[in-house]
């Protein structure tokens, strides 16, 4: 079970859409870059959570993601060489900045990956999903086909990590937004809060806790905005 400092940031964090809308892949090589990216960024993170992570439950999940991702990233650089497509060889920006955030996030690595974990297998079961039912390749679809229920697998045991009797009782301890390192740039906190569904972000500015501050609007109202080290977006009043 995890213990209680794992845990204490997710109530109430919003998701780290970020970096993981989730998106269909129009083409076959669509699909090879998002498929291969995501799972890059599963290894990789893992990896460092095997190392960094302090609550066993949390290692033990990293550990099937390295097994479980490296072997479908082999599979997936196999039958991209096939059908001559070309397959991403590093991280893209958006997922190379939550693995920094994550390498950054010492005192609540286990919460923030756990996150991450989240919102990278809610994107990754939509474009398997949709790629194996209308994808443009027949061997990738059926590569997605097969590997859905393994991506599934994994969303569900993560969901079960995130929902633990633990975590219901430490939620409302430390809420966002949360005073730390921040390494987001101004364009990308601004692409973090637009993704989060504000709009007309404008005025954004690093203040002496690390967290982005500045004005948006949502539902037709102005609002102020904040985003911390963690990614975590939230609505304030107006300074």
């Amino acid at each position: 079970m995890l213990n209680k400092p794992i845990l204490a940031f997710l109530a109430g964090t919003a998701v780290l859409a970020l970096l993981m809308p989730a998106q269909a892949a129009d083409t076959a090589q669509d699909f090879v870059n998002k498929a291969a990216v995501g799972g890059m960024f599963e290894v990789d993170s893992s990896k460092l959570a095997e190392t960094t992570a302090k609550d066993s439950a949390v290692k033990d999940f990293a550990a099937l993601m390295v097994k479980d991702h490296t072997a479908a990233n082999s599979k997936l650089s196999g039958l991209a060489g096939e059908q001559k497509l070309t397959v991403p060889s590093a991280l893209d920006e958006k997922h190379q900045a939550v693995l920094d955030q994550l390498k950054a996030d010492t005192s609540a690595f286990d919460q923030s990956y756990i996150k991450a974990q989240k919102d990278a297998h809610t994107e990754a079961v939509t474009l398997f999903e949709d790629y194996s039912k209308d994808g443009d390749n027949e061997a990738l679809k059926a590569f997605a086909a097969e590997t859905l229920p393994t991506l599934k697998m994994h969303q569900e045991h993560v969901e079960k990590l995130a929902s633990s009797p633990t975590a219901t009782t430490t939620r409302t301890e430390t809420a966002p937004p949360l005073p730390g390192a921040n390494s987001f740039t101004e364009e990308q906190a601004k692409t973090r809060i637009e993704e989060a569904g504000f709009a007309q972000v404008s005025a954004l500015t690093k203040d002496d806790s690390g967290i982005w501050r500045g004005s948006a609007t949502k539902d037709g109202k102005s609002v102020g905005v904040a985003l911390d080290y963690q990614g975590n977006v939230v609505t304030q009043a107006k300074q």
